[in-house]
């Protein structure tokens, strides 16, 4: 369409009409078509009219109103290619604004670097840009977890190629068949597909599968602490404990609690007063606890009232504790 239909369909004037803001620059508008609404412009009409804009952005120089004015000018007039841009990852969970935006810097890129003298398009020359500033986009915000550069553009080749040789297979590929249509190693690709799940996130709270509607099933399947570890870890550390006591600590310590006797039952057995048995079941069962929770061997010994089981209690609870981790 030449620029004299284009003229007649959409007006003349010796200047583009002031939009919102502050009067465009004369030098800037001279000689060129009135544009009431650069929005809303044909894609032909834009076509046009970006050409003699490129042509007058030439011989302006960089920085001043004139060329500020006639590039914002150019940058809405192609608008649309930028929001048929987007429309291409239109099933992306981005929102469809923050693709718009993306976009529009690349075609504020793409304005910056076009050479109109080359003899090319200018919507040619900048959807490849437009294309290029979403992918990129995506690639670093869309992704759960961040992974490098070469792995997401590996979970792509992959997902293309397993298409393509399930077509021609007539079943799944298999790793070694996948990886020969790819030229890469089998480690490659199950590093390729162990980073694919960070592509998406999902909710521990999401049910399992269809059948399952209970709340928190995907939770239920990941490990949890076990109480019955610390239990037994107590049990080891006071076993060379229990072992330095004399017999009849060891012995009011079975009848107490492996035979479940009251204090009074265990002083008739052994002749004692059950004051006695109390106290001593005080001293015992103190002595235990301060050797198990003591680093100082001298303290140990005093509470147990035995040389050696301070030392031996500790060190044995701290070759547990070492065992565990």
């Amino acid at each position: 369409m030449s620029n004299h239909r284009t003229t007649a369909r959409i007006g003349r004037t010796s200047a583009l009409p002031p939009r919102a803001g502050p009067e465009p620059p004369a030098e800037a508008l001279t000689g060129l078509p009135e544009i009431a609404d650069p929005l809303a412009v044909s894609t032909s009409d834009a076509r046009t009219l970006s050409t003699a804009l490129f042509e007058r952005l030439r011989s302006l120089e960089e920085g001043t109103a004139s060329y500020s004015y006639v590039r914002n000018t150019l940058v809405e007039l192609n608008l649309s290619l930028v929001k048929y841009a987007a429309t291409r990852f239109r099933h992306s969970s981005e929102n469809w604004e923050d693709l718009v935006q993306v976009g529009t810097v690349g075609l504020i890129k793409a304005i910056n670097r076009f050479d109109p003298a080359r003899g090319n398009e200018f919507m040619s020359f900048a959807l490849p840009t437009v294309l290029g500033e979403i992918r990129r986009h995506l690639r670093d915000t869309s992704w759960s977890v961040h992974v490098p550069r070469r792995l997401q553009e590996l979970r792509l080749d992959v997902a293309k190629a397993n298409d393509a040789l399930e077509q021609e297979l007539g079943r799944p590929p298999t790793a070694a068949e996948l990886s020969d249509r790819l030229h890469i190693t089998e480690d490659e690709l199950r590093e390729g597909r162990i980073a694919a799940n960070g592509f998406a996130s999902r909710s521990l709270d999401v049910p399992v599968d269809d059948e399952d509607a209970g709340p928190g099933m995907l939770a239920r399947c990941l490990g949890s602490d076990d109480d019955a570890f610390e239990k037994v870890l107590n049990l080891e550390a006071l076993k060379p404990l229990v072992a330095a006591l004399s017999e009849r600590d060891r012995t009011i310590l079975a009848l107490r609690f492996g035979g479940e006797l009251t204090q009074a039952e265990i002083g008739e057995r052994l002749g004692l007063s059950q004051m006695h048995v109390s106290r001593l079941l005080s001293r015992i069962l103190g002595g235990l606890r301060t050797a198990l929770t003591t680093e100082d061997p001298p303290a140990a010994e005093a509470a147990t009232g035995s040389p050696a089981s301070g030392t031996r209690g500790t060190a044995a609870a701290r070759r547990v504790a070492a065992k565990r981790t």
